[in-house]
C-alpha cells in the first residue's frame, strides 16, 4: 500500500516528495494566491492529487495507486468560463474553448490531474492545473508543475487518492 504522501512544491523550481528532490516547471506567471483562467499562474495551494491520465500509444500505464485512464484523441480539457462543463475533461467536436489533452509534443504523456477548482468549480479561477511532463529546457508552463517524464514517473509510484500536493510553501 502506498504511504500517504505529501509533494511539496517551492517557488525555486523543486518539487520534493520525502527525501526525493526534483526540478521542476512552473506557469509563466510564477505563483499566485488568486488564480484566474489564463493568468498563467500556478495557484498557491493545498490541492488534492486526483488521477492520472496518460497516452497509451506512447507508453505503459503508469505505476500509481491512483486512478489510471489512457487518453484517445478526442479528449480535451473545458477552459471556457461560460460552459457547464468548465474545468472538466470533454470530448471534441466541443462547442467551446478547451485544450486538446492528445498533442503532437510530449507534454501530455502523463497527465496528473490535481484537485483546484473542481469541488465546486468556480468559472473563470483556473482550469487544467496539472502536473504534467517538462519541455527539455523546463520554460515556464500556462499554470501547471512540470517535471521530466521520468521524474513524473518515480513521484507517481507512491501517490494514492490521498495524496496531496503543496504548492508555494
Amino acid at each position: 500500500m502506498a504511504a500517504d504522501r505529501t509533494i511539496l512544491v517551492k517557488p525555486d523550481g523543486t518539487l520534493h516528495v520525502g527525501d526525493k528532490h526534483f526540478q521542476c516547471a512552473l506557469g509563466r506567471g510564477g505563483m499566485i494566491h488568486q488564480k484566474k483562467e489564463g493568468d498563467g499562474g500556478t495557484p498557491i495551494g493545498a490541492f488534492p492529487v486526483r488521477r492520472v491520465l496518460y497516452r497509451a500509444d506512447r507508453l505503459d500505464r503508469p505505476q500509481t495507486y491512483l486512478p489510471v485512464a489512457a487518453i484517445a484523441e478526442i479528449d480535451g480539457w473545458c477552459d471556457d468560463p461560460s460552459k457547464p462543463d468548465y474545468n472538466q475533461q470533454i470530448s471534441f467536436p466541443f462547442d467551446g474553448s478547451a485544450e486538446h489533452l492528445w498533442r503532437d509534443d510530449h507534454l501530455y504523456d502523463v497527465i496528473v490531474v490535481l484537485g483546484h477548482n473542481d469541488d465546486p468549480v468556480i468559472a473563470g479561477d483556473g482550469s487544467a492545473i496539472f502536473m504534467h511532463v517538462a519541455k527539455p529546457d523546463y520554460s515556464p508552463t500556462e499554470g501547471c508543475v512540470a517535471l521530466a517524464l521520468d521524474d513524473l514517473l518515480t513521484v507517481l509510484k507512491d501517490c494514492s487518492p490521498d495524496t496531496t500536493i503543496r504548492i508555494g510553501d
